[in-house]
């Protein structure tokens, strides 16, 4: 008997016919049933998508809140030279040298690397010069392989790009009559495994496959070193070939916060310092802008209304050694009354919103206080000396040119939230395109979700080359092929060992984990002031507010500009009427090595600045023991506090460094002073062992 054939069956002897309707569906039920599977999914992925946003808001608020504190850092430099009279008698040496260096004698030789002898026992790559291609795969073979470079070829490496560098221009023409195609890439970020994937899929630096590399290839990642190098080296070998752009990271103060200057002392040890020397060299004399056929301009951050290409090509790029550090002589011009600690506070004043204000009686600096201070980037806009002088202009042109973002709106005004450059609208690319003949904006400097974007009726493209920047996941990379026609044409990708083995969920969820562990140590460290905003809500003492107050307070205290209702199932619970019960916020956090000795107020100013603190300890630090003296660590903190507004006595500073000082030896080991005021998540190992329980449910 076939299968499929319609015949009649006998069971005990009754006749029984096949039922027909039930093996054909109705029409009607399947339609219903596909629309709301579709309905659902719709659902799902809607879901889905609002989480992936909001964390890359968080992601990016949080990243964009840290340059504004690198900003401020800066402007901790200037007020330590221009009190430097509180400090020990190794102050002044310390700061200025971090600032304006001297040049060391033993740099000023061109033959110096080669008193340093390289050991038999070196395994790693024996570098020639004039390079050749055999020196730059011998590089590319043991940076795969996790070697290092000798400090001895660093420093000739880098003494080499030093004089290849003084002859070329500030901006570079680059024409597409001599090649195929020429490749863009933005920022790497420390991430070789990216830089190594671009030359797979790509192809090596050479005459068939020139490059142009938009700045940043430093800080944040592990690999910052061998990045660098990698890109100098094909800078020596094919200098016509191969063309790097200045980024706001090729930058020694921005090196101090984001890991560049640390990798390079873990990694050389002896010769740290004079690498680092010439590093900031090096960096301070790359080109600041390319342009390719007279038609396309590329540069990292983006433009102002004050940008002029011409003016641009004629300035000396070699004395902005910081974008950060705003040009000494003219502070003597400025006369600016607001508090710094004003605007280090929440960001909720000028440095975040020029139209906002805030003022606390114990954060105002007393009479005998100097009140002129360094100005965020963007308050040129704002407070501009009445004749600048050309050194201003030069360093204004640069900033612009490394830190600046596009946006939406028409016009030109202050970056709120990076605290540097402008927010440049269409208006201001078209008059910049129309004035020099351009017909394209390409610049870096934004993560992208897709590694690229455009904007400004596509007169504007950010590309961005760092695969999983903020988490695994998170981003992809891309690179752009632009030939004759002038047409860009993008190339996507994601270096990852896991990412392919998740799925879309898995990814937002880890994303979203990272994220949110973010922010709640951004609240815990705000934890006094959110707690004294929230209890003006609280008139009866309840532990209680509604959901628009918790949010308002929020935001004010943080100005993230984060969509914080729909944050609060993962930030604060709910009580049976529908109010948040705001100390929720801060329950599964706790200091990483409890201090009884410390006061509240002063663990929470230290968890606030930890990463400030650090920095300025590693400076002084200078032979990178790891260990201060306890003098030192009092006299910088004196300071750090009175810059600040911080209201902390003099008793509870000593109090700190002798709870610090574990063994009792007048020195203090500054990791386990970080490891003091490091938060720990109480719920992490419970949060990750549920998670970990649920996809093995899914998957069994």
């Amino acid at each position: 008997m076939g299968c499929g054939t319609s015949v009649a069956t006998e069971t005990q002897g009754k006749i029984v016919e096949p039922d027909d309707s039930a093996k054909t569906p109705c029409p009607a039920l399947t339609m219903k049933a596909a629309v709301l599977i579709q309905r659902w999914y719709r659902r799902y992925m809607a879901r889905l998508e609002m989480r992936r946003r909001y964390t890359w808001n968080i992601f990016q608020s949080i990243e964009y809140a840290g340059e504004q504190d690198q900003l401020q850092l800066s402007s901790f430099f200037s007020f330590m030279l221009d009190n430097f009279t509180q400090l020990n008698e190794n102050g002044p040496d310390l700061i200025s040298q971090l600032l304006d260096p001297v040049v060391d004698p033993w740099l000023g030789r061109e033959t110096g690397y080669n008193l340093i002898p390289v050991p038999e026992s070196y395994s790693g790559p024996r570098l020639s010069f004039p390079l050749s291609v055999s020196d730059t795969n011998s590089l590319l073979g043991a940076f795969k392989e996790q070697q290092t470079l000798h400090a001895r070829y660093v420093l000739q490496l880098l003494y080499e790009n030093k004089k290849l560098l003084k002859q070329m221009p500030n901006i570079t023409h680059l024409s597409t009559s001599y090649t195929n195609e020429i490749t863009i890439c933005g920022d790497l970020h420390g991430r070789l495994d990216d830089l190594l994937l671009i030359f797979y899929k790509n192809g090596l630096p050479s005459a068939e496959t020139p490059y142009v590399f938009n700045g940043d290839f430093v800080d944040r990642g592990k690999k910052s070193v061998e990045v660098v190098i990698l890109l100098l080296a094909y800078l020596l070998l094919y200098p016509d070939y191969m063309h790097l752009n200045r980024g706001n990271h090729e930058d020694h103060i921005m090196n101090l916060r984001y890991g560049f200057t640390r990798e390079v002392m873990q990694k050389y040890k002896t010769h740290g310092r004079e690498i680092l020397q010439l590093f900031q060299d090096v960096f301070s004399l790359l080109p600041v802008a390319t342009v390719i056929d007279g038609k396309i301009l590329i540069v990292h951050g983006g433009i102002s209304d004050q940008t002029d290409l011409d003016f641009l090509s004629s300035i000396e790029r070699h004395k902005v050694k910081s974008a950060l550090w705003f040009p000494r002589r003219s502070l003597e011009k400025l006369d600016i009354d607001q508090s710094q600690r004003q605007m280090k506070r929440g960001r909720s004043t000028a440095s975040s919103r020029p139209s906002s204000s805030c003022s606390h009686s114990k954060n105002q600096r007393t009479p005998n206080q100097r009140k002129r201070r360094l100005p965020f980037l963007d308050s040129l806009s704002s407070v501009a000396p009445p004749l600048p002088l050309q050194h201003d202009l030069e360093w204004k042109q640069i900033v612009d040119i490394l830190w600046s973002d596009p946006k939406t709106q028409e016009g030109c005004s202050p970056n709120i939230f990076r605290g540097g450059g402008c927010y440049f609208g269409p208006d201001v690319t078209q008059r910049l395109l129309t004035r020099h003949g351009l017909q394209l904006l390409i610049r870096s400097h934004e993560c992208k979700q897709e590694g690229y974007e455009l904007c400004h009726g596509g007169k504007v493209i950010t590309i961005f080359s760092a695969s999983n920047y903020y988490e695994e996941g998170s981003n992809r990379g891309a690179y752009i092929k632009v030939g004759r026609e002038l047409v860009p044409r993008f190339y996507q990708y994601q270096v990852s060992r896991t990412t392919r083995k998740l799925t879309l969920t898995q990814r937002v969820r880890v994303a979203e984990g990272s994220a949110l562990k973010a922010l709640k140590e951004k609240l815990f460290s705000h934890r006094s002031e959110l707690l004294s905003g929230l209890q003006q809500y609280d008139h009866k003492n309840t532990g209680n507010v509604s959901v628009s107050d918790w949010a308002q307070v929020l935001e004010s205290v943080l100005r993230l500009d984060l969509p914080w209702r729909t944050l609060r199932p993962h930030l604060a619970r709910l009580a049976p009427d529908g109010s948040v019960e705001y100390k929720s916020c801060f329950e599964d956090m706790e200091s990483g090595i409890p201090l009884p000795q410390v006061t509240p107020n002063m663990a929470e100013t230290l968890f606030r600045y930890r990463t400030d603190i650090e920095i300025i300890f590693n400076i002084i630090d200078k032979d990178h023991s790891g260990l201060i003296s306890i003098e030192e660590f009092r006299h910088t903190w004196h300071l750090f506090s009175a810059h600040l507004g911080v209201d902390i006595d003099d008793r509870a500073i000593d109090d700190l460094a002798r709870s610090i000082d574990f063994n009792k030896d007048g020195s203090i080991d500054f990791t386990e002073f970080l490891e003091a005021f490091r938060v720990v998540h109480k719920l992490e190992n419970k949060d990750q062992q549920l998670n970990e329980k649920i996809d093995g449910d899914k998957y069994s």
